[in-house]
This record gives structure tokens, sequence and C-alpha cells, in this order.
């Protein structure tokens, strides 16, 4: 998996047909050239459907024929999830398909032109061009079992930001109508708090409920943790309550129904971390994984769905790379900018190893030492998030060992980063 420029520009040959592709939601418009530059053909206007995929298909095959070129390398723009589909189609025909990156078609369109108007069929062109110079990247689709993990990852996420959005609607309710709530019940996603929220969420209910009522109530569903005294707190709390008081039948309704969407989303939540679970299981080396402290479930199977088969990358400084936690600095002569953290690559990936670190800097005893040893080093300390971010990084190289070498965890080799400089000052 070695991206340089120059193998890059190694693959575009005198037989190459370079094809540069606007993509749209409904409309794509495509145009062809050659390994020099030079315009083969019309510009092709096709829809994004199987009928349109067969024109475009033709279309490429009249030209390769006419041209007698004898590769075909397609290139686009990740616009959004248009480009899924015609990715698809020209993937199954065994064509290649390569990737621009949309900075640089917005920058680079007035080199023909010296014009930054944007049309559909100057894109093409300008497309076609940066893959001509190996301006391209070639993405990684996943297949079989990695496709599944990354779709019911993709589904996870999303369950979850709409759990966090419900979560925060919930204690902005509770804020506004009952803000002594939290003074009884520190979680209201508890058993007990839930109930409560359900059948008497407002002050004036629980007033007109009673202890002996309330304390009923949670012993029919056989709850435990709370009984009279817990019963006693909430009315007392519920007699002096500020809550808002006005239109409380409506707010009643809104909370019903946010608690039925919370109900909701975390049946699916549920349902969906088993389906992970039974998938992530398949991939040898994740049991390893999940035996690290601080390394969980939601970690391991993120990690996979991000990063894919591990198997393509020669090196983890390159799924490094591609998390954006490639290193970048602005120097110019004397001058030596500030370096930091590249952010260009996958931000779930990103966001995701750096929760990691931290849950690792907290619960895990190698990885807490390392996080010492980097913030307190009298040579060259970094600040917390420096370490953290670096913390990332050594759970990539970890990682990557597990799956593609087979290697047991150790944790004594975490501490040779600690170690390596001791004995450095010792052979000196």
């Amino acid at each position: 998996m070695k991206y340089t420029q120059n193998a890059k520009i190694l693959q575009v040959t005198e037989e190459t047909l370079i094809v540069g592709v606007d993509i749209a939601s409904e409309t794509h418009y495509a145009r062809a050239f050659d390994y020099r530059g030079m315009e083969l053909g019309k510009l092709l206007k096709f829809s994004n459907k199987a009928e349109g995929f067969s024109e475009f298909e033709e279309w490429l095959r009249k030209i390769a024929k006419r041209t007698s070129m004898k590769k075909i390398m397609v290139g686009m723009e990740p616009t959004g999830h248009y480009w899924f589909n015609l990715a698809q189609q020209i993937k199954d025909k065994s064509m290649k398909i390569v990737l621009v990156n949309p900075f640089h078609v917005k920058r680079s369109k007035e080199l023909d032109d010296n014009n930054p108007t944007k049309n559909d069929s100057k894109d093409p062109k300008t497309i076609a061009m940066l893959v001509k110079d190996g301006r391209y990247m070639e993405p990684y689709i996943p297949e079989g079992i990695y496709s599944e993990l990354r779709t019911v990852m993709e589904t996870r996420w999303q369950i979850v930001k709409q759990l966090n959005i419900i979560r925060n609607r919930i204690k902005r309710w509770l804020s506004i109508y009952f803000p002594e709530f939290s003074q009884v019940f520190g979680d209201w996603e508890g058993k007990a708090a839930l109930i409560v929220l359900r059948e008497f969420p407002t002050p004036a209910k629980i007033v007109a409920k009673g202890v002996d009522d309330i304390v009923g109530r949670w012993k029919k569903d056989k709850i435990r943790a709370v009984g009279i005294k817990r019963a006693q707190d909430l009315l007392e709390v519920a007699k002096v309550s500020v809550g808002v008081r006005d239109g409380i039948r409506s707010a009643e309704n809104a909370l019903e129904i946010l608690l039925e969407n919370y109900e909701m989303y975390m049946r699916q939540y549920e349902r969906t971390m088993s389906l992970v679970e039974e998938i992530i299981r398949q991939i040898a080396g994740i049991d390893e994984m999940l035996q690290i402290k601080g390394v969980g479930l939601v970690t391991a199977a993120g990690f996979m769905a991000e990063v894919g088969d591990l198997s393509r990358f020669e090196h983890p400084r390159q799924i490094q790379k591609l998390a954006g936690l490639s290193l970048k600095e602005n120097s110019s002569g004397k001058h030596k900018g500030k370096t930091s953290i590249s952010k260009r690559g996958r931000s779930r990936l990103r966001s995701l190893l750096f929760l990691a670190a931290m849950a690792l800097a907290a619960k895990n005893q190698e990885f807490k030492e390392l996080h010492q040893y980097y913030t307190t080093r009298t040579q060259n300390p970094l600040k917390k998030k420096q370490s953290l971010i670096l913390l990332g990084c050594k759970l990539i190289r970890v990682f990557y060992a597990l799956i593609t070498k087979g290697f047991k965890y150790d944790p004594k080799k975490m501490l040779q980063d600690i170690k390596r400089p001791v004995l450095r000052e010792a052979a000196l």
C-alpha cells in the first residue's frame, strides 16, 4: 500500500484512458483524456441509474477501442455518498477507480483558463488532469466481513447520536419542570428514576401520589435499590420545587414522547451491539485486543470498521496517516513553525483513538506509566493532550502487531519507550 507520487504517475501510461467524472445526486458528467492531457471524446452526461451506467460503459468501450487504450482509470471526487453506486459498477467491470481531493479540484480549476468558474463540463477535466499528474488516492472499499462491520458500526454511531440528542432534551425538560429531580436521582436513566418519569414526572403528581404509592410502584417491578428513604426525599423536593407549572399537560406529553423514543433507540442499540459482537468475533486477533485492560468492544470494533483489513498496510505509520495523526510543520528559512497533527484522514478513527487513549491512561497500568513518562520526562516533556495523541499512535502499533503478526499482548514491551532512554544514557 505505497502511495508515493512516483508510483502513482507510473500507473498512467500511453495505454491508459483517463476519465474524470463529476459526481452529482442524479446526473454525472464525464470526459476522457490520454496521458498527455489530450481529450479523446465528447462530454458525456449520464444518469445515476442502471441505464446511465450502461451508457457510460459503452461510451468508455468505444473510446478505448478507437484509441487502442488497454487500461481505464476513472477519477472522481468523493462527494458524500453519491459516488458509491458508480464506484461499485466500475469495480464490477474491473476498471480502476481513484479519488481526488475536492480541495485540490477547487484550487486547480483555474490552471486552464484563469477563471474560478465552476460548472459540470469543467470539473471532469480538472479531475482528470489531477489523476494524470498522480494527484489521487486509491479508495479502500471494504468487502465481506469488513463491509458488514463498517455498516453496523455506522448504524451504531447514528443510534448513539440520536440517543445523545434525546438525553440532552430530557435533561432540559427536567431543568425546566423539575430541577430538583437530580438531587434524588443522580442518573435519570436508572430503573427507579425512569418509572417516576413515566408515571408521575411532575412535582404535583409526586405530592398527590405519596410515599407509600411510590414505593409500591417500585416494588411492583422488584426494584430493591430504592425504598422509603428515597421516596421521602423525592416527596420533600417535590413540595418545594421551583419548576415551571404552566403548560404542564403539554410538557408531560413531550416527556412521554421523548421516553418512548429513548426506549426505542435503546432496544435498537442493544440489537445492533449484539450484531457487532457476532461480526467482530470472526476476525482473528480480536480476542487479544479485548484482553488489553481499557479496550472494549466499541473500541476494537470501531477501529477495525474504520481501518478495515490490516493486511493491506505495510507499516502502522500508514494507519497513523489514515487517522490524520501524522505530523505537519510550517517552516521556512530560519523560521521553524509549530508542529501539530495533520488532521487529514478519517476523523471518526482519530476521535476513537483519542477517547481510547484517555481510557487507557486512566485504567491501564502500562499506558498510565507511559503517559506519566511522556508528560514528566526531563527532555521535551509533552502536554497531556500531546501525550494522549502519542498513546493513540502507540495503540495503533499494538493493534497492528496483534492482528497482522499474531503476537500476544505483552505489557513489558509497552514500557520499552521508558527504558530505552535510560539504556542510551548508560551507554554514553
